[in-house]
């Protein structure tokens, strides 16, 4: 860095100069940002990328308009009493260095309470709390060289611009390939030599004309088309990483200086040719992957609608269950208590405590009144509420909740680092492989080593084995979704496939509540007591409760006085002088005789025992198949927290010697599965997504079983639509199958990469063939895992 230079940002100091811990800087606000990121222990920004920043621009006054509340209400994501969160177009991130300190902004700032940046979109997630103000943080932003894009767009939600640099990159890169392929034909038939009657062939005079413009031709794609793949392999060299760009970027530049010198001491025509058909190639290898993984992408995203449903009130009053994508701006709809809130709306009815963990990670309820605005995301903690939607539901915005950093668990995998091991080794080897193959040609043939250098360097690139696992992973991710089978995430496919042990809840999971009956037995209820039961079940969402509720008459709805769930044993309510219990026998104060094994719901009121409701589980179809296809390859159990009223039965339907366990409460389920996995197991725990949380979050893989209940849980890393139950064990063998694609993948990429080399090596393949030939096998690799993969879906019911 030149001592006229600013240290922040690399522009000029030619309107002042100031310097600090003797470094240079042009302007008060580059050096208050150095200061910034050293007070905090960010200075190692400057350590990923030289002179990283931007120029602050002049932003006195120029976001005096987030000081209106209308405008910031319409750009806010989530805007709570303590919580606000924001996503912004930043269009100045480009690089490790600003991912890394844009996600580090609660250093600078301690009221941002997390950030992330979404690298592709350009675009940062921004929670931070409500006192520090919308106008702060984009002033914050603004000052370190970051100033977000505020635009009308935003204002009314429209959907920003793609970026279509690539396209422009693309159109250059061909349209200088095509004048260059067309200057170079005399070269290739050697007309510029070739005599004429009456004196030298014509072309002859215009021989040095044609090879500067080819050099002229070349100067926007190095420069501009191929440039990325410099700046790529400069930081990976600067981080002491060797990532895939740098042989390209070497073999950019090689044939790029080798062919100037040619033409610049008439030794040649050079490889203008080869280097501007192989930055073309590559670009349109690179676009034709960015393309169908856009796709991939969008259809997940478009099609992969939780199948979460919502109790929306008709006109009447009656209630209908219908998937959350149906709600509407206007619908009355009712949530129960653990009940996430799908849609943003206003509270007209109960009693609000909603916990906004699931959005903010700050776990304090917050009380709403009515008429106040809720937000989707939050979960509702006592009792049932109503709401008016305010607006429909997003999916995108449900993908963003459900993948959010706060409920990231530590279930790592060892495949994708396996990837990138590859990557970098096969780096080291091509590298290698190039100067050892040209010192040897530097002494055999001094004119064929620098093909020989360029045809490796261009020939052997891991982009085929890099691409592999997220296009397989990608298409099966929308190909479950497509079944049903929605999954959080690539790395789920990837566990899911390493499975070895299934453990099962039963009530919801294994059973349905779609046909189950039941009977009372005991002293008779009062009108008041039926109702205050009815309006207490209707308020959970247990399976049992939400049966129960199905079968019990209509009731007039009251509003609780108070209402509490104790997870794993009842439900506590009161209206008027009566409080009633509701749940296992022990929580309701009933001592049971030893041969009393149903599965039931005791009652009582004012502490005295009335009774209970006593059911007749219905299994789901098919469970019986589905365990036995199972127990030939993994290890099976049955954690239940009813009693051993079922066992009988169970062990009728399920393979012999299946292990189960009754009365486990939901910490007993979550030890279990612990002690498992320090024996080396990698456990699957399917459940119903409420009782089963911490056992979900536990395990290697949780699925949550839906079934026309709102079991939105962050601690799953799968949802099952009870529908495909059946299919279970055939998902679990596509996710097997999708990572043998991926290892034929890879054996193929290596093959590819054994033959090219053994032609490049020996001299026999030209620069602008390996150019054509690269791309093409990462395209083949793509191609290769869509097919595979898609016929994999195919056999999938």
């Amino acid at each position: 860095m030149q001592a006229d230079t600013c240290f922040h940002c690399g522009d000029p100091c030619d309107r002042q100069l100031i310097t600090f811990e003797e470094k240079s800087f042009c302007c008060s606000g580059c050096k208050t940002v150095y200061e910034i990121f050293s007070t905090n222990d960010l200075s190692h920004y400057y350590d990923l990328q030289e002179a990283a920043g931007t120029t602050p621009n002049a932003i006195e006054g120029k976001y005096d308009f987030l000081d209106n509340e209308d405008i910031i209400s319409k750009l806010l994501e989530f805007n709570d009493s303590n919580v606000q969160i924001i996503n912004l177009y930043i269009p100045t991130i480009h690089c490790s260095s600003c991912i890394w300190i844009l996600e580090n902004l609660n250093k600078l700032n301690k009221q941002v309470t997390s950030s992330q940046v979404d690298f592709p979109k350009k675009t940062i997630r921004v929670t931070y709390q409500k006192e520090f103000s919308l106008k702060n943080l984009v002033l914050l932003l603004a000052k370190i060289g970051y100033e977000p894009y505020i635009s009308l767009e935003d204002f009314e939600g429209r959907k920003k611009a793609t970026d279509r640099s690539l396209i422009y990159k693309l159109g250059v890169a061909g349209f200088a390939f095509g004048n260059v392929m067309f200057l170079s034909f005399p070269e290739y038939f050697d007309l510029g030599s070739s005599a004429a009657s009456g004196g030298e062939y014509w072309l002859n005079k215009y021989q040095n004309l044609f090879r500067w413009l080819m050099f002229i031709f070349s100067l926007p794609v190095v420069f501009y088309a191929g440039w990325d793949y410099f700046v790529s392999a400069f930081k990976g060299l600067r981080a002491k990483l060797l990532n895939i760009d740098v042989p390209i970027a070497l073999g950019i530049l090689v044939l790029f200086l080798r062919s100037t010198f040619d033409i610049a001491f008439n030794f040649g025509s050079g490889f203008f040719d080869s280097l501007t058909g192989l930055v073309f190639f590559l670009l349109l290898g690179k676009f034709f992957q960015q393309r169908t993984y856009s796709f991939l992408s969008f259809e997940r995203d478009y099609k992969s609608y939780f199948p979460i449903a919502i109790t929306r009130l008709k006109t009447d009053g009656k209630e209908e269950t219908v998937p959350v994508q149906h709600i509407e701006k206007g619908n009355r709809i009712l949530i129960r208590n653990e009940e996430m809130i799908p849609v943003d709306g206003t509270l007209i009815y109960g009693n609000a405590q909603i916990d906004y963990s699931f959005v903010s990670g700050e776990s304090e309820p917050v009380k709403k009144e009515i008429g106040e605005q809720i937000y989707a995301g939050g979960k509702q903690l006592n009792g049932v509420i109503e709401m008016i939607a305010s607006k429909s539901v997003s999916q995108s915005y449900l993908t963003q909740l459900w993948s959010n950093a706060v409920f990231k668990t530590d279930k790592t995998t060892t495949f994708q680092n396996l990837t990138d091991s590859i990557g970098k080794r096969f780096t080291i080897a091509v590298l290698s492989i190039a100067f050892i193959s040209t010192a040897f040609w530097l002494y055999v043939d001094p004119s064929k080593a620098m093909n020989v250098f360029t045809a490796v360097l261009i020939i052997a690139c891991p982009c085929a084995i890099a691409l592999a696992s997220p296009f397989t992973l990608g298409n099966m991710l929308r190909i479950f979704g497509k079944k049903k089978f929605y999954i959080k995430n690539t790395q789920t496919i990837e566990q899911l496939a390493k499975i070895d042990t299934a453990i099962f809840d039963k009530t919801g999971t294994i059973t349905t509540s779609q046909k189950s009956t039941a009977y009372y037995e005991g002293m008779p209820l009062t009108p008041e007591e039926e109702s205050i039961l009815k309006n207490t079940i209707r308020a959970s969402n247990h399976p049992l409760s939400r049966s129960l509720y199905d079968l019990l008459k209509e009731q007039n709805i009251i509003t609780l006085d108070e209402y509490e769930e104790h997870v794993g044993k009842g439900l506590e309510s009161s209206k008027g002088a009566i409080k009633m219990k509701i749940g296992s026998a022990n929580f309701v104060g009933k001592a049971l005789s030893e041969n009393v094994l149903d599965t039931s719901m005791h009652i009582s009121a004012n502490n005295t025992y009335k009774g209970r409701y006593i059911f007749q589980n219905q299994y789901r179809e098919g469970l019986s198949t589905t365990f036995k296809n199972m127990s030939r390859t993994l290890s099976l159990a049955i954690l239940s927290g009813d009693n051993e009223g079922e066992k009988s039965r169970l062990e009728a339907i399920l393979p012999k010697l299946t292990p189960l366990f009754f009365n486990q409460k939901p910490e007993h389920k979550l030890a279990f599965i612990k002690t498992l996995q320090e024996q080396g197991k990698k456990v699957l725990m399917v459940g119903d997504g409420l009782n089963d949380a911490g056992a979900l979050a536990q395990s290697n893989v949780g699925i949550a079983i839906s079934e026309n209940i709102n079991v939105f849980s962050p601690a799953c890393d799968a949802i099952l639509d009870a529908s495909k139950f059946q299919q279970l064990y055939s998902y679990i063998l596509a996710s097997k199958k999708a990572m043998r694609v991926i290892k034929m993948s890879f054996i193929l990429s290596l093959l590819y990469n054994c033959v090219g080399l053994y032609f490049a090596v020996t001299g026999q393949l030209e620069p602008v063939i390996a150019a054509i030939l690269m791309p093409l096998s990462s395209i083949s690799i793509v191609v290769f895992t869509t097919v595979m993969t898609n016929f994999i879906g195919r056999k999938l019911s």
